[in-house]
């Protein structure tokens, strides 16, 4: 069995594959991540062969390895430094694209036909953009929908803090709902258009993906035809490490 781990700055997320099958997937809130709720959601898979980092939260990556390696006596894989993600990269600066950009990049391209255009909504909303013959091109990155409504209560004196969720009216009749419309059909809204600028480019014919925690409210609010992966991060961690894993010294 194999376990892809992806840490995030909201969410850790674990996958645990027998063969090409998801078998089990958890989440560990990252900012309260103790190494006793990782060993608690991994105590049912003792037989775990490797296990794979993408990570985001470079301290954390050290810590969940050296935990991982306690539980399992092996040195789990950290992508970027033991595994490289097997894609043409063309950022200007190629070392600045987070990992799991490029791992969703390369999931995508692995499982579905470019031009593509990769969306995820985590605690960041990022766009990118792989072109018809499988390189990265680059991308778009702006703030998620609950950064937003956390920036609205600590940046003002009067605006109350609100929870992400299904706004229940689109013009708003009290600051709540106002302000949760106003992130959530926004958020919707630039998407749309962002997607669209991007077809221009790559072409009409590019299909959108989408995965991150929430990513289907983007879908419900902004009509694009979208098909959600929301494993797309850790099938792509998969995918590296079984087609590009470098040898051990």
């Amino acid at each position: 069995m194999l376990l892809a781990i992806d840490i995030g700055n909201t969410n850790i997320s674990g996958g645990i594959f027998a063969g090409e099958k998801l078998k089990h997937h958890f989440d560990i809130a990252t900012k309260s991540y103790k190494k006793a709720e990782l060993a608690k959601k991994l105590k049912a898979y003792p037989e775990i062969s490797a296990s794979i980092i993408c990570s985001v939260v470079p301290k954390l990556t050290r810590v969940i390895q050296r935990n991982l390696k306690l539980l399992y006596r092996q040195t789990p894989y950290i992508i970027g430094k033991d595994l490289v993600v097997p894609l043409e990269n063309r950022y200007r600066l190629p070392q600045q694209v987070g990992q799991d950009r490029l791992v969703n990049a390369y999931a995508a391209s692995s499982l579905y036909t470019g031009p593509l255009i990769v969306i995820d909504s985590g605690t960041a909303i990022t766009f990118d953009v792989i072109s018809r013959d499988r390189a990265y091109l680059g991308g778009l990155i702006f703030p998620g929908m609950s950064i937003s409504l956390e920036a609205l209560k600590e940046k003002t004196a009067l605006l109350p803090q609100v929870k992400l969720q299904q706004p229940k009216m689109f013009i708003g009749r009290d600051t709540k709902n106002s302000i949760l419309s106003g992130v959530v059909f926004g958020t919707a809204a630039l998407s749309k258009e962002l997607a669209a600028r991007i077809k221009q480019y790559l072409g009409r014919n590019a299909k959108i993906i989408g995965t991150g925690g929430n990513i289907s409210l983007i879908k419900k609010y902004s009509g694009m035809k979208m098909e959600i992966n929301k494993n797309l991060t850790l099938i792509g961690i998969k995918l590296i490490y079984e087609n590009e894993r470098t040898p051990r010294i």
